[in-house]
């Protein structure tokens, strides 16, 4: 396969950038953007190039955060220290954090054949995105039963078992068209957490479940990755820093005042002509 070139790089960078923490999946996108760009997106090196790339948004997170993450950090240790520090509420989400974390790393080393050969397919994208949203449609109608009863909790009440029910849905992020915002965020308002704090929470989350990934993929495929070029790879991550970075921010007003139904419709609707674009043979699934 040729190496990737600059305008692959830049355009699968924006693709990851803006759908990485949108509910729209990321690794769908990319995967529907890298089969109209003429790769083999279950060649190895581009199933690397897609675990990667997302390093970038992760430090887009780093950055946007880093004042949450340090005093995370800092009311973590003072609850290991002693029980004065354990009464600080950040000391359970930082818990809830760390605990949400682990099942997606375990299900992930696990299945990872499964995940960089058979899951990598169109028909699976395209089915993930239609059926997840009936996921997120129930997830609104449940935080709206929170809403009515009064009973929408902050970030301040988020505890360990919320971290641990968040982080066994995120597992299913796995497959490509369910997206790991669109699974954390819809666990995090069946819990009956508020749509910024849950949004919150899933780019916490997103930290140590990405960084792995991408440190992993790096690492197992660094003889593929070098067929893509470095130069490209460095253009592609920093494109994707930049483009998350924004996303970041206006998903976080979004969520302020709207629900996540205008990004079931889009995921919908993208499903639907993916699927139609299958069968009608005017791409193939692999």
């Amino acid at each position: 396969m040729a190496d990737l070139s600059y305008l692959d790089a830049i355009i699968l960078g924006i693709v990851e950038g803006l759908t990485e923490y949108l509910p729209v999946s990321s690794t769908g996108h990319l995967t529907i953007v890298e089969k109209m760009l003429g790769l083999e997106v279950d060649d190895p090196a581009v199933t690397a190039y897609t675990a990667v790339i997302q390093l970038g948004a992760i430090a887009a997170t780093l950055i946007y955060f880093f004042a949450d993450i340090t005093r995370f950090a800092r009311a973590w240790f003072h609850g290991l220290a002693g029980a004065e520090g354990r009464r600080n509420p950040d000391y359970g989400l930082a818990w809830a954090v760390v605990i949400g974390s682990i099942p997606v790393g375990l299900a992930g080393f696990i299945l990872r054949d499964l995940i960089a050969g058979p899951l990598r397919s169109l028909w699976v994208v395209a089915a993930a995105l239609v059926l997840w949203s009936i996921v997120m449609v129930v997830a609104e109608r449940a935080h709206s039963a929170f809403e009515r009863r009064g009973a929408v909790r902050g970030e301040h009440t988020v505890t360990p078992v919320d971290g641990l029910v968040i982080g066994l849905v995120q597992c299913f992020s796995l497959i490509p068209g369910v997206s790991r915002s669109g699974a954390t965020i819809s666990a995090g308002l069946m819990r009956g957490i508020d749509r910024v704090t849950a949004t919150r929470l899933s780019f916490f989350l997103a930290i140590p479940a990405l960084t792995a990934a991408g440190v992993f993929q790096a690492v197992e495929e660094r003889a593929n990755l070098a067929r893509l070029g470095i130069g490209p790879m460095v253009v592609g991550l920093v494109v994707a820093f930049a483009v998350a970075y924004a996303s970041i921010a206006w998903l976080l007003r979004f969520v302020a005042s709207n629900s996540l139904l205008p990004f079931v419709w889009y995921r919908v609707g993208l499903g639907t002509l993916l699927a139609v674009a299958l069968a009608a043979g005017w791409m193939t699934a692999t």
